[in-house]
């Protein structure tokens, strides 16, 4: 199964990703997501077997000894760049989840699961470019909404997730919650 480590997003900043999109969905004939996939990724980890699962579980409830934090949504862009894009996106602010996805990294490296490569780029991926399409009126309309902010909302925890294949986009299905510690004492 392939896995992955997120953070789910509030309804109210659901709602308003919904409005940016809709806003900018005619603008481009290109891949939009889901608004039910939308997620900030903090560990991609690829095929894991059932039988390993207790021991992903294991790390992963180890990394629960935080307070819940801050995270603001702006800021617009394109991976790799503006001129040949293959995603567009919003940029994901925070220092605490970038605490939160290092010791990840630390966490599941004793696992035998690869670091990634790159450098952590928290982002939302709102739409994929599959193949060249005419993207001007996207540009400009996304030019006119800069600084893009769709506000801040509060992380208590993150979740396990597995993506199987579906027939337009993948599905994910959470297989845990993992709420963090200050979070479940206020419960």
């Amino acid at each position: 199964m392939r896995l992955f480590t997120a953070i789910d997003l509030p309804n109210d900043i659901l709602l308003r990703l919904e409005r940016l999109m809709s806003a900018l969905r005619p603008e481009a004939l290109i891949h939009w997501n889901p608004l039910d996939n939308l997620h900030i990724t903090t560990k991609f980890i690829g095929s894991w077997q059932d039988s390993r699962l207790e021991d992903l579980d294991a790390a992963l409830s180890a990394l629960t000894a935080r307070p819940p934090f801050e995270i603001e949504l702006k800021d617009l862009g394109w991976f790799p760049n503006s001129r040949a894009p293959r995603t567009f996106w919003i940029g994901v602010h925070s220092e605490a989840l970038h605490q939160l996805a290092r010791e990840t990294e630390d966490k599941l490296e004793t696992l035998g699961i690869t670091r990634e490569s790159r450098e952590f780029s928290p982002h939302l991926t709102l739409a994929r470019i599959k193949t060249p399409v005419p993207l001007r009126r996207l540009h400009d309309k996304v030019e006119e909404m800069q600084p893009a902010s769709l506000g801040h909302f509060v992380a208590s925890q993150f979740a396990l997730y597995r993506s199987d294949p579906g027939s337009n986009a993948s599905i994910y299905r959470k297989l845990h919650e993992y709420r963090f510690e200050s979070a479940r004492a206020a419960s």
